[in-house]
């Protein structure tokens, strides 16, 4: 499977690009703090769907989904976090891209799990 012709890799490296050009905005003592771990949970969507895309069984490919879903999750919470700072204001557009990355993800764990059973 290649990952560069999956949407969920294309939407999350555009999510990627978003989360950089937010925590940019940040206040400087967050630099090392909330701002780095912010880019480093958008930065193991993409990698972790490669990685498992690169897998040679689908339960391989499956588990490393599921840790690009656990770092989605991560990502959600820590920009409730930074709205409640008031680092961000307005999370609707970021929510909505989220629950499309949590979709495309779901669906294509579906079609692995479904395709291991026929």
């Amino acid at each position: 499977m290649n990952h560069k012709r999956l949407d969920v890799w294309k939407k999350s490296i555009e999510f990627v690009s978003k989360i950089y050009k937010i925590t940019q905005t940040f206040p400087v003592d967050e630099k090392f703090g909330l701002s780095s771990q912010m880019r480093r949970a958008a930065v193991s969507i993409p990698s972790n769907i490669a990685e498992g895309c690169a897998r040679n069984s689908d339960k391989d490919s499956i588990r490393f989904f599921d840790i690009a879903y656990g770092s989605l999750a991560e990502l959600e919470t820590q920009l409730i976090i930074s709205e409640q700072l008031g680092y961000i204001t307005n999370l609707d557009n970021l929510f909505e891209d989220i629950n499309d990355l949590f979709k495309l993800l779901s669906g294509l764990k579906r079609y692995l799990k479904t395709k291991k059973s026929e």
